[in-house]
């Protein structure tokens, strides 16, 4: 749905981008640290406005490489 703007279960293009609006201790985030204000990766959804259906993404590459180091990955 991020890039191709189109839902894959139902094909409607009604989709809203729930950014993070920089939200701390609450919203859908990946923690890389104990200490939550220095290591909150936020995780932006994609919602379909006609069937419910959801997809959750890391946008920034330095944020994908943050969540490679610390929970491991290739």
């Amino acid at each position: 749905m991020k890039e191709t703007h189109k839902c894959p279960k139902c094909a409607s293009h009604n989709i809203v981008r729930i950014p993070d609006n920089f939200r701390y201790a609450s919203g859908n985030n990946i923690y890389t640290t104990t200490m939550t204000l220095l290591g909150k990766i936020p995780v932006i959804r994609y919602v379909c406005c006609d069937c419910g259906y959801v997809e959750n993404w890391v946008e920034q590459p330095w944020e994908l490489e943050k969540l490679r180091k610390t929970f491991g990955g290739k």
